[in-house]
């Protein structure tokens, strides 16, 4: 009798100790239960800690309450600007509901992923250039409001969205390089076109400081032989003193000339000689016996071959001892 309360107890101690170890299960800290009996889910979410589950009734499923890490695989997409560029980034999330976790998705990791690459090809299809290199803030916030829409109802949160890096073209490199070159070459030049007008001005004021002060300009001659001479150089400097040329110039000046005397009144001269000419009588072939008339002038003959007209027709008169020769002929022989 004694034998078989004994084998009785043995029997249900071992019983108990084969239920508690397949209805034991340990919660981490991180972590939170969800049980399902017979494909029910429960409403009671499992603490961390030690807990009991029916043996082949429940099924208990462990979610992780942590933030997750994801990155994002890069994505090649043409911006708003038509340009090609290959954008990868990082997903911070974490759930919040472990039922619907659960329940409301299969993977829930899976799908974040996918929602992430589907977002950050939108994004950048919307976006312009200039805005993924410099406006990345308001990106990243677009890109998790359009993550987290979704999520919500798979009781995850979307934590924060960072865009990791920007790959561009190699051409387009070289052309923002060029574009930076540029912009920083027009800077320099207002720079250095301000300090020529500051300094313009400054040397207006100084000119007109030392024009009130004559010493003031000696003083800066001096100074400016002592700087000259501190180098070591070959230059002679010999200061020439500015008030010796002003006195120069004030010598140099004439005084106004003064208004001549009045001369006698000079005496007759005589008369000129084309009044002579005009008073001597004219010599013609009637006042001069002997004297051949002189020869009309051709008609049409021009006024230079005149002088050429007159020993022809001295030659035509009767009784001349000169004799006619043809002209040679004009041009080479």
């Amino acid at each position: 009798m004694v034998e078989d309360l004994v084998v009785v107890a043995f029997a249900t101690l071992s019983a108990g100790v084969v239920y508690l170890g397949a209805a034991a299960r340990v919660v981490r800290q991180y972590e939170r239960g969800v049980v399902l009996r017979l494909g029910r889910l429960r409403s009671e979410i499992r603490q961390p800690g030690f807990t009991l589950i029916v043996p082949v009734v429940d099924r208990l499923r462990k979610v992780n309450m942590q933030i997750v890490t994801m990155p994002v695989p890069a994505q090649e997409g043409i911006t708003r600007d038509n340009v090609t560029v290959r954008v990868d980034a990082v997903v911070y999330f974490k759930v919040v509901d472990p039922a619907e976790a659960v329940i409301m998705v299969e993977d829930y990791r899976f799908a974040v992923s996918q929602m992430a690459q589907t977002s950050l090809r939108s994004i950048i299809g919307k976006s312009d250039l200039d805005d993924l290199l410099s406006n990345r803030e308001k990106l990243n916030q677009g890109l998790e409001l359009m993550l987290d829409s979704p999520a919500v109802g798979w009781g995850v949160h979307i934590d924060r969205v960072e865009i990791k890096d920007v790959s561009l073209p190699e051409t387009m490199k070289r052309s923002m390089s060029r574009q930076a070159e540029a912009e920083r070459e027009r800077r320099a030049r207002v720079i250095n076109a301000d300090a020529e007008l500051l300094a313009s001005k400054k040397l207006a004021e100084a000119a007109q400081t030392m024009s009130t002060q004559p010493s003031a300009l000696q003083l800066r001659l001096l100074q400016t032989i002592v700087a000259v001479a501190a180098e070591k150089n070959s230059t002679l400097v010999l200061p020439f003193p500015v008030e010796l040329l002003r006195f120069l110039e004030r010598a140099g000046a004439a005084p106004a000339p003064t208004a001549a005397p009045e001369s006698a009144p000079a005496p007759e001269s005589a008369p000129a000689p084309d009044a002579a000419v005009e008073a001597a009588p004219e010599v013609t072939s009637g006042t001069v016996p002997g004297l051949s008339p002189a020869p009309e002038r051709e008609p049409g003959l021009p006024a230079e071959r005149e002088g050429e007209a007159e020993p022809r027709a001295a030659r035509d008169e009767p009784g001349s001892s000169a004799r006619w020769e043809p002209e040679p002929p004009f041009g080479p022989e």
